[in-house]
């Protein structure tokens, strides 16, 4: 055996009960779940925008930058729900760097993951005290949902963990919209096997417990464009690919088909300057087409208070310190101008 036994992770009933949702966010809760399920179910035409930084590295700036959405959502509640990012843990291709608060409570920091789930929970907490606004989070490790179950709005499953099993049984478990993202390789019919898979009731190990599900009929697609076999980007944002996409999409006959399109990854090929310009690309794309304005619920966009990035030991407050994203003037006109587009 080569493993090393640090500290024994408090359980998930252990920090909840320690660190309780207040009666008056579960209000609040409800109510957003409500309306995001409304949207993803086709009840309510307003688009879904999951903006926010690439990872969750300082819980002053995430409150910050949250709070500041919060404004602009009072402006266009209307026509938009806005759903911030809040990512706790980052995938790393090489299993190199930052990890996410969860892992590092304090980004440049020694590991510490009793602390991270502390911080993650306190961060989440007060984010949706003082915005209002229920957050997305990506299930990197599907152990640790039940630390957030009860807070989030939304998941995301993402391209490097579609394919695996134990992502897919424990989303359909959930009872919250789960957008799954497309496989690094492009292959859309892994991705739909993804989201039928994960629509489906299963019995599983979860928790410490044999437990079975009902399947989850709020698991849905997310395009995020792909990389070929010579490492180059491949969108999948464009028209002809939504319209392919949604025509396969709909043959499987799955519940609530839904569509979200992220902005940034592939499809931009990393270059966060083109965002603006692929939201613009995309809500031109829905008002040619009423089936793609029936199944595309929303966009993804990586932002921050700064635009750009920096290393892990930066001093920028607001800025990331693993993808570059957005600043917070870009955001505020690209959330603007998507809300005057979607009417």
């Amino acid at each position: 055996m080569s493993f090393t036994y640090l500290q024994k992770i408090p359980t998930p009933a252990e920090i909840l009960q320690l660190m309780p949702m207040p009666a008056k966010l579960k209000q609040v809760k409800a109510a957003r779940d409500k309306d995001i399920l409304n949207v993803i179910k086709g009840n309510d035409n307003r688009l879904l925008l999951i903006i926010g930084p690439c990872s969750a590295d300082n819980e002053d700036a995430l409150s910050e930058y949250v709070s500041r959405l919060a404004v602009i959502q009072n402006k266009v509640k209307d026509r938009l729900i806005l759903i911030p990012r809040i990512y706790t843990n980052k995938p790393r291709t090489t299993g190199k760097g930052y990890k996410g608060m969860l892992h590092q409570p304090k980004a440049s920091g020694d590991p510490d993951i009793s602390r991270g789930i502390k911080a993650i929970r306190r961060m989440h907490i007060r984010v949706l005290s003082e915005s209002g606004l229920t957050a997305a989070d990506e299930m990197l490790y599907p152990g640790n949902y039940p630390y957030l179950e009860d807070i989030l709005s939304y998941v995301t499953i993402g391209a490097r963990s579609v394919e695996n099993q134990e992502h897919r049984l424990t989303v359909s478990g959930l009872d919250i919209p789960v957008g799954m993202k497309n496989p690094t390789s492009g292959d859309l019919n892994v991705l739909l096997n993804s989201v039928e898979a994960a629509q489906f009731e299963h019995t599983f190990i979860y928790n410490g417990w044999e437990v079975k599900t009902n399947g989850n009929p709020l698991a849905h697609c997310i395009l995020r464009g792909a990389i070929n076999r010579q490492g180059q980007s491949i969108p999948n944002y464009h028209y002809e690919d939504l319209i392919n996409f949604v025509q396969l999409y709909l043959k499987r006959n799955l519940a609530s088909p839904a569509l979200i399109v992220d902005t940034n990854h592939s499809n931009s090929d990393k270059d966060f300057t083109q965002q603006p310009r692929i939201a613009q690309e995309i809500m031109n794309s829905l008002a040619r087409s009423k089936d793609l304005r029936k199944t595309v619920k929303g966009l993804m966009v990586e932002s921050y208070l700064e635009e750009g990035s920096q290393t892990v030991n930066g001093k920028v407050f607001g800025q990331s310190i693993t993808d570059s994203c957005l600043g917070w003037v870009d955001t505020k006109e690209l959330i603007l101008k998507l809300a005057d587009l979607s009417k």
